[in-house]
């Protein structure tokens, strides 16, 4: 009797140890998978748009490269661009609001600037069927304290090329692959067409470097 309950203890004890071994190695290859995932991420962030032209050609390159980023919509643009808010729905990318007319909020009285925020979230959340959850205010300009923005995540941006103030698609490339790290978020805009081409050349440049591009809301998030 004694023989066999030490046997079956024996038996437990072993049962026990590979247990802990294969429960050990799972959350270590978990951890690894976890870290390996959120080394060298990067986010694209475009505002502005959507543009007709340049909006839909900068998609298409995205698209052919798996890379999704983030849009910072006018209000203003969306009328006639519906299609390209779809695509952008349908593609993975992110939507944010930009305010309606591109002002600077912080000098706005409240009504008007909560105005310029709700108009564009409605307009839209009436297309793609979702809410909107992040605000990029103009000039990086708001007031904390605005009642529309409570439940608004608010991004900024860590990497700013100026792309804007230029054509020189080599000096925006140049400015954001030099300065690129892990949890960097690159501010664009996708109404020029030179920014388009800088955006897509710093795309192929930062993927051959190991960077994996995602949407604003996985960095700020992690």
């Amino acid at each position: 009797m004694a023989r066999r309950l030490l046997v079956i203890c024996t038996l437990l004890c072993l049962d026990l140890f590979v247990f802990v071994l294969i429960y050990e190695s799972n959350v270590e290859d978990s951890v690894k998978a976890s870290t390996t995932f959120y080394e060298n991420v990067i986010a694209l962030t475009f505002d502005d748009g959507p543009h007709g032209t340049y909006t839909k050609e900068l998609l298409e390159g995205l698209k052919k490269r798996e890379v999704v980023a983030s849009f910072f919509i006018l209000g203003e643009h969306i009328e006639g661009n519906e299609e390209l808010l779809l695509q952008m729905k349908e593609d993975g990318h992110l939507i944010g609001n930009h305010t309606f007319s591109h002002v600077k909020l912080d000098e706005l009285n409240d009504q008007t600037a909560c105005d310029e925020v709700r108009r564009t979230c409605e307009a839209i959340e009436s297309i793609t069927g979702e809410p909107v959850e992040y605000i990029r205010p103009p000039y990086g300009a708001y007031n904390e304290k605005l009642e529309c923005m409570i439940n608004l995540n608010k991004v900024l941006w860590t990497i700013d090329p100026q792309d804007w103030n230029t054509t020189n698609v080599d000096a925006v490339v140049s400015h954001v692959v030099r300065n690129a790290k892990d949890g960097d978020i690159i501010l664009l805009h996708d109404i020029y067409p030179s920014s388009v081409a800088a955006a897509l050349r710093i795309v192929d440049e930062l993927k051959a470097r190991g960077f994996i591009f995602v949407t604003v809301d996985d960095i700020l998030i992690n």
